[in-house]
Parts: structure tokens; sequence; C-alpha cells
């Protein structure tokens, strides 16, 4: 027997466009008709103040709600997903820490089963691959340069459960494990990185296609030696990462990157820890010791930032915000469709999902119902 109901809602953000009023109609878990004005049908829900739009897709997450994708067993796993999915994340990626080898073997190993349940939807390695110059919150310990047996037997065990890899490609081998990466079809990104612009353009050449969290821990743009951030830039085969949390990253330059590649190139990742929905307090990321204040999470060793406890909706607010009051401001309904695109439909296609990051006929039903200050109101996953 077939399933069907009707959303509506004073705007719905749906397949690169604002429908005010509008209106979702589902079908077993599909949408099969969105669509402005009046539903064909009364509404099974009608949110006079509220705005729809597909649900969120973080593909760089360390956990949240005290729960750590990289320690934690599979409660804890479910407890994170299930934090960000109350914050609209309907889809996400659990991103890893630098570890050793056994570590990382059974990180990949405890993770890949939860992959192929659905609760999490790929994972993310970042690192051990990366630049001792540009650890960030990794311990240096940990770090290494790539090596291809290592890859291969995480490949065997991940059994295509990876979907990303970060790599500084200025490490020894790190370009032969782009290209073995990549011919896995796993996506790499460039990050944690001092490399140069021509050993980023040869990295994107070998099958780079993303820059994990651009701007943080990567060598700064300089106009003798620009670096990896203009060869990411320039380069449309790569997505960017931001962190628009207002901590990582001034809005102005989330707004201006935007600007200069299109949302289509951009993913807002929150980069988010196991403090995220937490208090401040004192907290671990991976073996690293890190304390939260006024909601910043800096390592304790260093001070420097140690992830972030944001959301995915705050990062849409915020985001839609900063678009409405920049030197060339959006409409309100560009703002919109432009951090649905940065927030859902770009990190989707990264991910190579086409049900998902878009509401359209024939996607998934998973979208997310914002009140009239873009809080998230209620959660819906098919």
């Amino acid at each position: 027997m077939t399933s069907h109901r009707i959303v509506s809602a004073a705007a719905v953000v749906a397949d690169g466009a604002v429908h005010r009023p509008g209106w979702l109609s589902i079908a077993d878990g599909l949408v099969d008709g969105v669509g402005a004005g009046a539903p064909p049908s009364v509404a099974d829900e009608h949110h006079p103040d509220g705005t729809i739009v597909a649900g969120f897709v973080d593909m760089h997450v360390h956990g949240g709600g005290g729960a750590s994708y990289t320690d934690g067993d599979a409660d804890q796993v479910k407890v994170a997903s299930a934090f960000h999915r109350s914050h609209g994340t309907t889809t996400t990626v659990a991103s890893t820490v630098s570890a050793s080898p056994d570590e990382l073997a059974e990180t990949v190993g405890r993770l890949a089963p939860l992959v192929r349940a659905g609760a999490i939807a790929g994972i993310h390695l970042e690192g051990p691959w990366i630049a001792h110059s540009r650890c960030g919150a990794h311990a240096p310990d940990r770090l290494r340069s790539p090596d291809l047996a290592e890859i291969d037997s995480l490949l065997e065990i991940a059994d295509g459960t990876i979907a990303m890899v970060t790599i500084a490609p200025e490490l020894p081998g790190a370009l032969d494990a782009v290209e073995r990466l990549t011919a896995a079809g796993v996506r790499v990104a460039v990050g944690h990185t001092d490399a140069t612009y021509d050993q980023t353009r040869a990295a994107l050449d070998r099958g780079a296609s993303v820059a994990t969290h651009l701007f943080n821990a990567m060598a700064p743009l300089g106009h003798r030696e620009p670096g990896p951030i203009l060869a990411l830039l320039e380069d449309p085969r790569a997505v960017v990462e931001l962190i628009g949390d207002g901590v990582h990253l001034h809005p102005s330059l989330v707004a201006q990157v935007q600007r200069r590649v299109g949302s289509h190139r951009v993913a807002l990742v929150t980069d988010s820890m196991v403090a995220a929905g937490m208090a401040d307090g004192d907290y671990l990321l991976g073996s690293l010791d890190v304390y939260v204040r006024d909601g910043v999470a800096r390592l304790r060793s260093t001070d420097a930032i140690a992830g972030s406890t944001a959301t995915m909706d705050g990062l849409f607010a915020r985001t839609v915000a900063g678009l409405r009051r920049a030197p060339e401001p959006m409409s309100d309904d560009d703002a919109l469709i432009a951090a649905s695109v940065m927030c859902s439909e770009t990190p989707a296609r990264v991910l190579r999902r086409d049900d998902i990051g878009v509401l359209a006929v024939g996607r998934r039903a998973d979208f997310v119902i914002l009140d009239a200050d873009l809080r998230v109101n209620a959660v819906h996953t098919s």
C-alpha cells in the first residue's frame, strides 16, 4: 500500500528555486511532486511560518552530543548521528583523526559495518598522511608519509566504505597515493598541507578533487608563492570545504569565496567534535586534550583550534545572514538557494549521492523544516 502525504510551508527551497508558498508531495519516502501556491490536495502538515530545505549533508564531522566517531563504539556513533540529525543533518560522514597503522585499521574496521548498515554515509580519513607543520589538532607522533601497502590494506578492510581521504601533496609518495585512492573510487582532499601551488596542481591532475577546510591548516596565500589556496580556488574540478562557524573563517570570507567560485563548488562543513551540543569543559579529540570555552574548542597543549562545536543548522542560518548583508548582498531567496546548495547539494555530489541533497521528484524525502528564524522545527528522513 502506497504511503502518501503532502507538506506545505511559507517557503520551499527545491531544485534551485524558492516556492512562496510551496508544497512537497511524498510517496513511499520519495518526493513525487513539488510546487508553488496551494497544494493539489489538503496538506497533511502545514507550516505557515516555515521554510523547507533539503536535509543537510555534513561530509566532515568527528562527533557531537558527547559522542565520538573516532573512538566510539556503535552506540556512540548512533548518539552522534542522532544529535546531528536533530540539527538537520540527515546524511553524515564520520571523520577520523590521525592514528597509528593498527589504530587506524581498527577504526576503519569498526566504522565500516556502520556505513553498510546506514548509520553513517561513509568514512573520511583526515590524516595521518598530512604535514607536521600544518597538523592542527592531530597528534604529531601519529603522522607519516603515505604508504601504498597500508592504503591497500585499509581499502580491503573498508570494502568500499571510505568516502574521502585528506592528504598533503608535498609528502613523499603522496601523488601515487592520490592516484591509487582515486582509482578505488575514493575522493581525495588536499589539506593540512604546506604544498606549493605547483604541488597542489599536480595532486589535482592526479585526481584530488576536494579542499579540506580551505584556509585552515594550510599554507597561506602569498603573492610570490600562492600555495594551495589559489590552486584549489581556481580549479573547477575542486570543491572547497568551508567551516562557516564564525570562528574558523570571517563571515565575509565565506561570502567572497561563494561569489568567487559559486555555490556548486563550496561545501559547508562543521568539522565538529564530541563537544558539539555540550557544555564548556574538557574533552578528548583522538588522543589529544581539548578544552572548550565559550563554545570554541582548542588544544590544551598549543591553543590551536581543535575542530568545532558547530551544527549544520547554525552554519545554514549564519551563511544566509552573511550572504544577505555582504557588500554585494543577495536577495533573501538567492541566499536561501545558495546556502541550501552549499549545505546539501554540493556535499551530496562529492559523495556521489544522486538520491539526496536536492528536493526534486524522484529524490529521497529527506528534508528540514525551519522556523522564521531558520532554526530547526522538524527533521524528516525517508
